[in-house]
């Protein structure tokens, strides 16, 4: 099994890392919204069962999100 660590500096999201949240494989796609208020997106790997973008907002990234340590995919991002 793959270590898992939490992620609590939002600067240190990476398109190339693989990240779970609530037992569902993710890759980050980039950041939205104002300063106070960020929305980070995210987009399911292939294989998942769930398919829609994942919108947080900071505290929901810092309690609900975690990097899957030794897993990474390709940075570029195609759009359907």
């Amino acid at each position: 099994m793959n270590n898992l660590n939490r992620v609590y500096d939002s600067t240190l999201l990476s398109k190339s890392k693989v990240y779970q949240i609530e037992r569902t494989l993710y890759q980050y796609l980039y950041q939205t919204g104002t300063i106070r208020a960020p929305q980070y997106i995210f987009r399911p790997l292939a294989g998942q069962r769930k398919k829609a973008d994942l919108k947080l907002n900071h505290k929901a990234l810092t309690t609900r999100c975690y990097q899957v340590s030794n897993m990474s995919t390709k940075a570029s991002v195609i759009s359907q």
